[in-house]
């Protein structure tokens, strides 16, 4: 594969700049970058929309409009816990003590993934190669959905804009499937990783003894109390359909956009631009004003600001966006941003129209 290289030099010193403008807002203010009282309540929060429902329809005995109810809730836990917990945690700002963030991290097995395949999938892959085609994993869905103008054009995309939004929901069961497996594979070989590189027996007896304690919580355990298969199967395919579903377009949102690029590098593997910058061009917020949305996502509707300082927690973004916004114009580079979650999709439902034209027609 090859080498990809940003520009080490910025004349401009824009992210010098903006590095200390955030720098002193904490020091002026006597906080940490990590998370607090209002992450940890809110983990709170997302741990009871997941658990809760599960004890409720494991010790009684519900009507079937009721279960699936719940089973809806879990999986909105599931995508909660994932985007508010797990994701600080796993880039080390839920909390300044690294035990912490690891066992706040490993939420990821309850929710089908595996910590390992993550951490080199988003903050190693997605986090330094943003939209860049052959290299951000998170532009790559198969032949089926085309997120990037470079990649292979098919007949079958020209009704993305139809279909791709009901294979959003299959995200998470693929983790639980297959996904895990193909990604420790691939990482291990070309001896991938964020931080230590583990000992790939290890790596594997972890990923398989997940496997099993996820799928006994999941599946056999109901099956154990006197669910029938076909209960079972339905209540895993609508809480993973709900969480992938959400999970899917919070992420779609950040970066398959009208207003993001997707670079490539020249021959020699040189992009145009320095990583801070590539973030900028590459990255879109939306809905900055929504209570709601900031709250449920994780502030992930601030993608810029996690893009650029992603070992900050995300319940600081709203005041550091205000830093970002104001540094951005002043250097005369892109702040992209959708104003309403309603908009960001609607965009979004755009570009993959957009991305599913013939490339020589469009």
């Amino acid at each position: 594969m090859q080498e990809i290289k940003f520009l080490t030099r910025d004349k401009t010193k824009f992210f010098r700049t903006l590095n200390k403008r955030v720098n002193n807002y904490f020091k002026e203010n006597n906080i940490k970058r990590t998370g607090n009282w209002k992450l940890y309540t809110k983990a709170i929060v997302m741990f009871t929309l997941l658990i809760v429902p599960l004890i409720i329809i494991l010790t009684f005995d519900l009507p079937a409009w009721a279960q699936i109810l719940s089973m809806i809730l879990i999986g909105i836990g599931m995508a909660g816990v994932g985007m508010n917990v797990m994701h600080d945690a796993n880039h080390e700002s839920f909390s300044s003590k690294k035990w912490v963030n690891k066992l706040m991290g490993s939420s990821i097995y309850i929710l089908a993934g595996n910590d390992y395949n993550w951490k080199v999938q988003h903050n190693v892959l997605h986090h330094t190669y943003t939209n860049i085609q052959g290299h951000d994993e998170d532009i790559d869905a198969g032949r089926i959905i085309r997120f990037s103008k470079h990649a292979p054009w098919l007949k079958i995309h020209k009704y993305q804009k139809y279909y791709s939004f009901f294979l959003y929901g299959l995200l998470t069961m693929n983790w639980a499937i297959t996904t895990d497996f193909k990604q420790s594979y691939h990482y291990l070989k070309r001896k991938l990783s964020y931080g230590k590189f583990p000992n790939p027996a290890t790596q594997w007896t972890k990923l398989i003894i997940g496997k099993i304690l996820y799928y006994a919580l999941w599946v056999a355990l109901p099956l154990f109390i006197g669910f029938t298969w076909w209960q079972v199967l339905i209540g895993f395919f609508i809480m993973h359909y709900t969480a992938g579903i959400i999970l899917s377009v919070v992420f779609q949102l950040a970066h398959v956009m009208p207003n993001t690029d997707m670079p490539q590098p020249d021959e020699e593997g040189n992009m145009k631009n320095t990583w801070a910058i590539h973030q900028l061009y590459t990255t879109s917020n939306f809905a900055p004003k929504s209570w709601f949305v900031g709250f449920f996502t994780g502030g992930l509707n601030y993608q810029v600001e996690h893009h650029l300082f992603s070992q900050i927690s995300h319940v600081h973004y709203k005041k550091i966006a205000k830093i970002v916004k104001e540094t951005t114009k002043e250097f005369s580079l892109p702040y992209n941003e959708y104003k309403t979650m309603r908009k960001a999709i609607l965009e979004h439902y755009h570009q993959l129209s957009a991305l599913g034209e013939k490339p020589q027609l469009a």
